[in-house]
């Protein structure tokens, strides 16, 4: 993010340098100075052609001038259209010159006023920080291009400020979800290594203790690990594209979870028809497993589980749903957000909270949907949409597998 507020950044201003506003006076100038050229010149031909009355007259004709003395027409022809002509050219570029300063000036005046809201664009880029992504240009004057530049440019600061914070909050609900594993460790550590008193049990137990918060620890860098990996790979081409199944990998997943679904007594239902898909394996893998175990984890004694699989040549989906406590319509989107479990920020329960965020950034990556609906009574079905695979034969791997 930061990177992006510098690139906002413009670059140090030359003292000297071909400005949009010197150039656009520059064309205006030597536009409006063309254009008055070829009319000067137009009329000059004009007048020269049209200032030729002796032609009809026989040749020897002379005229009497004002002076009193007779001069021959056609020699009394060119010295008027000479005249005439010397002071059209004269005057006319007199008044080019006039034209032409009066409309570089309004020129640059008028391009000032225009441009004025890319000052404004410039002004609030120079000023962007941490501290003042709040600031926009809110241009009010005319529906214009200028204006679809500064609201596009506001568009863009808004999405640049959600991000930013999107990102502290993500780096703040990190370091707390991997301060609490460690505040335990050392917590127990110390504890134990302050009593005076105790013996192989009590070592043993801080032991136990120190390696399931270790444990929790590892399970969170991993599952950062795999969404910083997924979301590196958001319209962009992916590292590994081979033929998997959606269908194996969830067959995979379900049997990896059994002793937990046997525990908690809950009835599975499954409907696992050919999936198709092209991507990853292994963030395939791993959109299917976090799929089933939120639908286990969050889930109540006795519930119920049910997945489906499918395709129809075009796209292959992959639909887990479970019973639990009531989610708020509400608060659904928000579950896509890392460090959100069941609608609730870092409320202790089991799990990291990023199990749909990976769900969701796999499907970015591969060019999927995925979408939840909470379901009435408690519990939440979620469906992922992928592109079907395609006819060309590739390599053929199960995910999972």
């Amino acid at each position: 993010m930061t990177d992006v507020l510098r690139r906002l950044r413009l670059r140090p201003r030359p003292s000297l340098r071909p400005t949009l506003r010197l150039r656009l006076t520059l064309l205006n100038g030597v536009l409006l100075v063309g254009a008055g050229v070829i009319l000067v010149l137009l009329a000059w031909l004009l007048v020269r052609d049209a200032l030729r009355p002796t032609d009809e007259l026989l040749p020897g004709t002379t005229v009497l001038l004002a002076d009193g003395t007779s001069l021959d027409v056609a020699v009394w022809q060119q010295r008027m259209v000479a005249s005439a002509s010397g002071e059209l050219l004269a005057k006319g570029l007199a008044v080019l010159l006039a034209i032409g300063a009066v409309g570089v000036v309004g020129a640059y005046a008028v391009a000032g006023r225009a441009l004025r809201p890319l000052h404004q664009v410039t002004a609030t880029a120079r000023r962007l920080g941490e501290t003042t992504l709040d600031q926009r240009i809110c241009y009010t004057g005319a529906d214009d291009e200028v204006a679809e530049l500064a609201d596009t440019f506001d568009a863009m600061l808004d999405r640049i400020a959600a991000a930013f914070e999107t990102q502290k909050r993500f780096v703040a609900n990190a370091s707390h979800e991997l301060r609490t594993p460690l505040a335990v460790m050392r917590t127990e550590i110390d504890v134990t290594l302050s009593d005076d008193e105790a013996d192989a049990a009590e070592y043993r137990r801080m032991a136990t203790v120190v390696r399931d918060a270790s444990e929790r620890a590892n399970g969170l860098v991993d599952a950062l690990l795999v969404l910083a990996r997924s979301e590196a790979q958001k319209g962009r081409r992916l590292g590994r594209r081979t033929e998997c199944d959606l269908a194996v990998g969830t067959a995979n997943a379900l049997s990896a979870v059994r002793r937990e679904v046997e525990r908690i007594k809950l009835d599975v239902r499954t409907s696992l028809e050919p999936a198709p898909v092209v991507g990853d394996p292994g963030l395939l893998d791993r959109l299917a497993g976090n799929l089933i175990e939120n639908a286990i984890r969050y889930n109540h004694l006795h519930g119920r589980l049910w997945v489906r699989t499918g395709s129809d040549g075009h796209r292959s989906w992959l639909v887990v749903g479970n019973t639990g406590f009531e989610v708020d319509p509400a608060d659904v989107p928000g579950l896509f957000e890392p460090f959100r479990r069941g609608g609730r920020e870092r409320t202790g329960a089991r799990g990291s909270g990023l199990g749909l965020s990976i769900v969701r950034a796999v499907c970015d990556a591969h060019g999927g949907t995925v979408t939840a609906v909470a379901q009435p009574g408690g519990g939440l079905e979620v469906t992922v949409t992928l592109p079907a695979a395609d006819a060309a034969p590739t390599e053929q791997v199960s995910i999972g597998g």
